[in-house]
C-alpha cells in the first residue's frame, strides 16, 4: 500500500493521487509534493533596519539607545554585538553583549556591521 500524505489544508487522511497531483475529497484542495516540500521549508527571513538579511553568526551594531528592562542601564548607540543567533519570537536576535550579558534584541534596532 502506498503511503499518501494527509491534506495540508484540512489534515484529512482520505487523499488520493491523480497523476502528479494529490487531491483531498473533503475540501477539494489540490497540491503536488514539490509544493508541499517548498511550504515545509519556508524559513523566516530576518532583516536589519536597513533591509539587509541577517544570518546566524553575523556582527551587528545597535542604531538606537536601548533601555534594559529591569535595570537602569542603557545599551548605547554604536555598540557592536558579535556572533548573533536568530530565534523565533518578538525579539528575534539572541546574543551576548559585553558588560551586559545575555540579551534578546529586535532586528529593527540593529544594522549589519
Amino acid at each position: 500500500m502506498v503511503d499518501l500524505p494527509n491534506c495540508p489544508k484540512c489534515n484529512s487522511a482520505y487523499t488520493y493521487q491523480d497523476g502528479s497531483l494529490f487531491i483531498c475529497p473533503e475540501c477539494a484542495h489540490e497540491w503536488t509534493l514539490a509544493a508541499e516540500a517548498e511550504h515545509s521549508e519556508d524559513k523566516r527571513i530576518i532583516k536589519d533596519a536597513n533591509g539587509n538579511v541577517l544570518n546566524d553568526g553575523d556582527t551587528v551594531t545597535v542604531i538606537k539607545d536601548l533601555k534594559v528592562t529591569g535595570s537602569s542601564s542603557v545599551i548605547k548607540i554604536g555598540t557592536k554585538v558579535k556572533n548573533i543567533r536568530l530565534i523565533d519570537g518578538d525579539h528575534d536576535i539572541d546574543c551576548k553583549i559585553d558588560g551586559f550579558g545575555a540579551m534578546k534584541l529586535k532586528s529593527q534596532f540593529v544594522k549589519k556591521a
